[in-house]
């Protein structure tokens, strides 16, 4: 096993340098941080904080990273976790990643060195050599919500296809036939998956969708609201607008709001994640609802199947649509 000389010799730098870049000292630079990485992929190296956490008793904790303490989801979701731990006899260390590859590494390093059991992350979309550490040095570790191509590492995420697809037939029903997307980011997993399924969908049922009407946020509502305006402003804009999550939505919802366009009279709305005051809002906003709780519950069965030696088998869940009013009502109902 490659040591800390070793990576340090590869990248040219000194054994104190590759300490401060293993402790995220803000003293080095992006150039040779990313040397310091490069040589720890080349070589395999273990950082100390991963191969001792291996070795550790039992602390019965588990660290749980997520994309973004504000959004509802992940708050949902990480007390799903928190309660099923908790029933298990395991006590949950959360890390707000922000979605940020540098936070995501600082709250593995960290909680490694917490000696936590085992990890559940809600990962960033770079694969950084930490995070591919402790996939190959075999931890417990499971991927909540997003995947990462090329590591191999269990996971439990939901899978919307099927909820797009019959949100996409809703609004065809309803006479809508300029739908516009506005969607994650492509770097993350669940971006890509919601546009991909969103495409199909709309070409199975005949729509033909204009590029102008694909956009990509980033999952904030300040991107959601950018975006909307941008669609709005078009010499033809859409009928519709489906948002691809709730922080993205209530941007969207507040851009609508500002121009004084009528919900769904001027443009219906739908969004991807359902939160608890999308039905009281006038008037109540579609959406597909993901099972955040089975979610988390399912995700703290997997780390606990692989702690006991036990296989760990990935899980997808379906995700769900919710019709509300947003998006308007069939023809002859009440």
């Amino acid at each position: 096993m490659a040591r800390i000389k070793d990576v340090a010799a590869y990248a040219g730098v000194s054994v104190a340098t590759v300490s401060r870049v293993l402790n995220d000292s803000p003293s080095v630079t992006e150039e040779t941080r990313g040397r310091v990485y490069a040589a720890m992929a080349e070589l395999s190296y273990v950082p100390n904080a991963v191969a001792r956490s291996l070795r550790t008793e039992a602390t019965k904790t588990l660290g749980l990273i997520i994309g973004d303490i504000l959004n509802p989801f992940f708050a949902e979701l990480a007390r799903a976790v928190e309660d099923a731990a908790r029933k298990a006899g395991y006590t949950v260390i959360i890390g707000n990643a922000d979605e940020r590859a540098e936070e995501q590494d600082h709250y593995v390093r960290t909680l490694l060195e917490q000696r936590v059991d085992g990890l559940l992350i809600c990962p960033t979309a770079e694969v950084t050599p930490l995070v591919e550490e402790v996939a190959r040095a075999g931890g417990p570790l499971v991927f909540l919500d997003r995947t990462l191509p090329g590591v191999d590492v269990p996971s439990v995420r939901v899978d919307g296809t099927d909820a797009i697809k019959e949100l996409v037939g809703h609004l065809r029903k309803l006479g809508h036939r300029r739908i516009a997307f506005i969607s994650g980011p492509a770097r993350l997993s669940t971006g890509r998956e919601r546009t991909d399924a969103f495409l199909v969908a709309t070409a199975e049922h005949g729509l033909e969708i204009r590029p102008e009407y694909i956009e990509a946020g980033d999952f904030q509502s300040g991107s959601g609201r950018t975006l909307t305006a941008r669609l709005l402003d078009l010499p033809e804009p859409p009928e519709a607008i489906f948002v691809g999550d709730n922080l993205m939505a209530l941007g969207a919802l507040n851009e609508i709001r500002a121009r004084g366009l009528r919900i769904p009279d001027d443009v219906a709305l739908a969004s991807f994640d359902d939160v608890p005051w999308f039905p009281h809002i006038d008037p109540p906003i579609t959406a597909i609802s993901q099972p955040a709780a089975e979610l988390g519950l399912r995700a703290v069965q997997v780390i606990l199947d692989r702690l006991a030696g036990r296989p760990a088998e990935s899980a997808v869940l379906p995700a769900v649509l919710v019709v509300r009013q947003s998006c308007g009502e069939e023809r002859g109902a009440s």
